[in-house]
């Protein structure tokens, strides 16, 4: 009798696994993604612990000490208006990483409700919105980031946030409005409206979870878009303004030639930083992509 049990026992199928889980193995499997993460908890860490890193102010100036070279007091020297490189780097982390989470997030605030919008009820609704991103496409990106900075002319973290948002939510709407409108006539779609629930709770309960993966997909993406955004609009000078550090603020030194050839301690390490942080993201990115695909082989 123990016998015939101990057969029923291991003859019993195991539990399946959820797709969350599954979609978590087939990232795991992924050494790139994998590595990207570990690239990027070094960048987090560096930014939450940057005063113990550091005890140079990154903001302060020393006209008499510009652009020296590296020593014990001064790891990567100075910039050309004293301050300390060092400290100007691990500091930028935290400017640079929160314009990336915090753009992305807004973007993607913007994108989920008009695109839901757009992708759930169609019609004029849809029109009006899908107008209004084909107005945002139409323009040139960089010039219309520009135009609005030029006409703010003083620009600090929270309002740059703002512009890039603005101007950067047709993507993802336009990738969320198709995501609805492939569900809408779903089986379970229609009978979550034949008993009754609301737009809302159709939307939140059964539309959104089922378009999680490329919601966070995009959204992993857009952030190393945003952080690449910042460094090149810091590079031209229409960035976040000097003296609040970022990486994209002290690559601006390489546009002098005596700094590019003479002081690459000066520019080299927040580019690689820059390199370092988008590609860990894209990596993870990638990877989140494959884990959601439901076409990836398990």
């Amino acid at each position: 009798m123990n016998n015939t049990t101990n057969v029923e026992q291991t003859q019993k199928p195991a539990k399946s696994a959820s797709p969350l889980q599954l979609a978590m193995r087939r990232f795991l499997r992924n050494k790139l993604a994998v590595a990207g993460i570990f690239i990027l908890i070094f960048f987090v860490l560096i930014a939450l612990f940057a005063p113990l890193l550091t005890t140079h102010d990154p903001t302060k100036s020393n006209l008499m000490n510009v652009m020296a070279k590296p020593s014990a007091e001064h790891w990567l020297g100075t910039d050309s208006s004293g301050r300390d490189n060092f400290a100007r780097m691990v500091y930028g982390s935290r400017i640079s990483l929160t314009v990336g989470v915090a753009a992305m997030a807004f973007t993607l605030m913007i994108g989920v409700v008009l695109g839901s919008l757009a992708g759930y009820y169609g019609g004029k609704i849809d029109s009006l919105i899908m107008r209004a991103a084909d107005l945002m496409l139409i323009f040139p990106f960089l010039l219309l980031v520009l135009t609005v900075m030029a006409i703010l002319e003083k620009i600090n973290v929270p309002i740059f946030v703002t512009i890039i948002a603005l101007t950067t939510w047709p993507n993802i709407t336009r990738i969320l409005r198709g995501t609805f409108l492939a569900l809408r006539e779903k089986e379970f779609i229609l009978g979550a409206r034949s008993i009754g629930c609301s737009d809302f709770r159709i939307i939140v309960k059964h539309f959104l979870p089922n378009a999680v993966g490329p919601i966070i997909v995009n959204a992993t993406l857009m952030m190393a878009t945003m952080i690449i955004i910042e460094s090149a609009l810091s590079f031209i000078g229409f960035g976040i303004p000097q003296p609040t550090p970022t990486w994209g603020n002290m690559v601006t030194e390489a546009r002098s030639l005596r700094v590019l050839t003479q002081h690459p301690e000066a520019w080299i390490p927040p580019g690689l930083a820059i390199l370092f942080t988008v590609l860990a993201i894209n990596f993870i990115g990638d990877g989140l992509r494959d884990a959601f695909d439901p076409k990836t082989k398990r």
